[in-house]
């Protein structure tokens, strides 16, 4: 068995190191002596009110020491990774708010065998020291459409309950109110989870084995085996399974999601996906989630109860009032509860208008002459980047995130879809002004940027003539531009070796009565030479420039790139001088 890598500097004392760095830094966090229970550091003000304790394995982190502060939890008991608590610490914890003064004790507890008793010793051994101690159960697990002997797991939805009980709390509820409505609100909730990959506990390792093309379903925060296997598919289709089982009339466990339902949604990060994944799940939860009819009253999206690195995410739903809203919304200071917009998700508008372009001068599109050669040439620059997309981001991997083929593909495909349903400019600078546009809005990234650069310099020297001469001006003017703004020269192994080698080329158009097509035939030797040379090149700008070793053995794809458009303007330009 392969062990994990984590950063920790010990396996027994991972969990203690854990809760010691977040008190370390949480200056309203204290721990108590000899036990791992993390207090609030103003354990006075609970004087008269009742303290709220909760806590549980570690490896959920923020849960459930990032809960504690006024407005929710009063403390918590921590065990090793994925392990219940010992008793003698939660009993230590019950001692020190009751001798803080506490108007009574509840432990808010998930439902886990370990956790049910091991609170419910201390909670028994405290009784019988003249605490007031009662215990909340919380099984909020959606998965599972047949009720099990053991309930329902203890999910995400706990967090929920920490806010609703310390609302209640702060408010100066009874021990007895604060039961239940915290019992109401665990009963009118459900949460379900997937996930993409198994987490590993410390020293161990993976919990758990899933193919590559699949996914689990219903599984628990431990690792513990869900409904069933799944293979993968759109973000949209998951989330819509996902929000189908829970609500299913079949599911003895279901949510009952009704139109005109009224919700708090969480879309919560299991731990390793990534925040571009969770805002996609969030987004897909919201539609799925209004197209039934359902009003999302508040939306939480982040990591509140983790499963260590597991890459996955569940979903909870709680049927949520005016009044249990009141208690979500109430304010807290626990560091790891989100600064919650206090208004509905559902009924707002989500996009503004954009403003409107400054005044363009709008001219005629004659046919001419032109039009249809240019179309050709951009049609063969298209063609030849598409085809060159994989070749590119295979380049690209060795120096950076592996997308140039793909970058330069997405400018293809948008010319190309402009070509199809636009008459061409004739003249040259509205052209070359119009694909700068295009790119700048569809390529994206530090290309984009460059050929817009590029492109919007080298229409200037054409506005007023289009000569073979000026075209030499207009590549001069663009490469001016791309090092002024893009830092780099020649020689710092980028597209710029590339195009100003062809630029050394095309000064030859200057002179009177210089021929295009040799000159150009000239200008690409040079730049594919330029575009071949750059792998003996020390990288000095861009994304190699980071990387450690002093030379790469591949040419530069943005160099590779930049030769093939100028060859493929020249195959455009020699196939209709035949």
């Amino acid at each position: 068995m392969q062990v994990s890598k984590k950063l920790v500097n010990s396996v027994p004392g991972s969990a203690d190191d854990a809760l010691s760095g977040l008190v370390a830094c949480n200056p309203a966090i204290q721990l108590l002596q000899g036990h791992r229970v993390a207090l609030r550091s103003d354990l006075e003000n609970i004087r008269g009110r009742v303290a709220l304790l909760s806590g549980g394995g570690s490896g959920h982190e923020p849960a459930h020491a990032g809960y504690i502060g006024k407005g929710m939890l009063t403390g918590v008991v921590a065990g090793a990774v994925f392990t219940s608590p010992a008793v003698g610490s939660i009993l230590a914890a019950i001692r020190a708010v009751t001798q803080a003064g506490s108007a009574g004790t509840l432990l808010i507890v998930k439902n886990y065998t370990g956790d049910r008793l091991n609170f419910g010793l201390a909670l028994e051994q405290a009784r019988a020291e003249g605490a007031d101690v009662q215990m909340v159960v919380v099984g909020d697990d959606s998965a599972f459409t047949m009720q099990k002997k053991a309930g329902r797991r203890g999910l995400c939805g706990t967090v929920l309950i920490h806010k609703v009980a310390g609302a209640l709390s702060e408010a100066g509820a009874s021990l007895e109110e604060i039961v239940r409505r915290v019992t109401a609100a665990a009963g009118a909730m459900g949460t379900l989870g997937v996930s993409l990959s198994p987490c590993s506990v410390p020293g161990s390792g993976p919990t758990f084995q899933l193919a590559q093309d699949e996914l689990e379903l219903g599984l628990g925060i431990h690792g513990e085996a869900g409904v069933r296997r799944m293979k993968m598919v759109p973000a949209d289709e998951i989330v819509k399974t996902m929000l189908d089982h829970m609500s299913s009339p079949s599911n003895a466990s279901r949510v009952a999601l009704e139109p005109g339902a009224s919700v708090v949604l969480v879309v919560n990060n299991l731990g390793g996906l990534s925040f571009l994944e969770l805002g996609v799940v969030a987004g897909a939860a919201v539609r799925c989630l209004e197209d039934r009819g359902v009003r999302i009253a508040r939306a939480l999206v982040g990591a509140f109860m983790t499963a260590l690195e597991m890459a996955g995410v569940s979903l909870t739903l709680l049927l949520a009032d005016d009044e249990l809203l009141g208690l979500i919304d109430a304010k807290t200071t626990a560091v790891a509860w989100p600064n919650l917009a206090r208004v509905p998700v559902t009924g707002r508008s989500r996009v503004l208008a954009a403003p409107e372009e400054g005044p363009t001068v709008e001219e005629p599109v004659p046919a001419g002459a032109a039009s249809p050669q240019v179309r050709l040439v951009l049609e063969r620059v298209c063609s030849t980047l598409l085809g060159l997309q994989e070749e590119l981001n295979k380049l690209d991997r060795a120096a950076g995130d592996g997308d140039c083929g793909s970058t330069h593909a997405r400018a293809a495909r948008a010319i190309q879809e402009w070509l199809n349903s636009s008459p061409l400019p004739t003249r040259p600078s509205q052209l070359l002004s119009t694909l700068a546009r295009l790119l700048l809005e569809k390529m994206g990234g530090s290309s984009g940027a460059l050929y817009g650069l590029f492109l919007t310099a080298a229409a200037q020297p054409l506005q007023s003539r289009s000569d073979p001469a000026a075209w030499a001006a207009a590549v001069e003017a663009g490469i001016k531009a791309m090092q002024r703004y893009g830092g780099a020269a020649p020689g710092d192994r980028t597209m710029l070796d590339s195009l100003c080698a062809a630029a050394e080329e095309l000064r030859a158009l200057q002179a009177p009565g210089a021929n295009l097509l040799p000159v150009l035939v000239k200008a690409v030797q040079s730049a594919e030479a330029a575009a071949e040379s750059t792998k003996n090149m020390e990288a000095g700008a861009g994304r190699a420039s980071y990387i450690s070793s002093a030379r790469l053995e591949l040419p530069d794809p943005g160099a590779v790139a930049a030769a093939a458009i100028l060859r493929a303007v020249l195959e455009g330009l020699q196939s209709q001088s035949v």
